[in-house]
């Protein structure tokens, strides 16, 4: 069996919760991304156009800094990278992430949250990013709250270990 992380970022708890009720699914260790300045709620006011989130968003080279590079990748087989959808991609501290390690060899399961929005051009703009690991799968966008049995099933129809 492969050695799991779920690593994630969650600007306002949710995908924080749903990461770490995948951990105890797929018994993995996890991993929180977080910026090296943590977003407030102006910060992700997607209705102003001068939000810091509108504002990385709009910049596809935008890399925000990140608080620490800590992760130990080299120690991981499969990484489950969460993520909450924004402007129907992920939010560019995730590139920042993907930039920062070598993920070579890896497979690398993206899941997300979202109240509304589908995965969009996620996986085309992560993938530069990180061109080097052996397998994408693109995961599932959830929704509020996910059960263990709902992620349970979900991880069944992976082709992982």
């Amino acid at each position: 069996m492969s050695k799991k992380l779920v690593a994630f970022f969650s600007a306002s708890g949710s995908t924080r919760k749903l990461a770490k009720t995948l951990a105890e699914v797929v018994n993995a260790d996890t991993y929180e991304i977080k910026p090296a300045t943590l977003y407030t709620g102006k910060d992700l006011n997607w209705n102003d156009s001068k939000s810091r989130s509108s504002v990385e968003m709009a910049d596809i080279n935008s890399r925000p800094a990140l608080a620490d590079k800590d992760a130990k990748i080299s120690e991981y087989d499969t990484i489950f990278l969460g993520f909450p959808i924004w402007w129907y991609v992920a939010p560019h501290i995730i590139n920042s992430f993907l930039e920062s390690y070598d993920f070579g060899g890896k497979t690398i399961v993206i899941f997300a949250t979202s109240g509304g929005s589908g995965f969009g051009e996620t996986l085309s703009q992560l993938k530069p990013s990180c061109a080097n690991s052996t397998i994408w799968i693109q995961g599932r966008v959830f929704r509020g709250r996910t059960d263990k049995n709902t992620l349970s099933d979900w991880v069944k129809t992976l082709a992982i270990d």
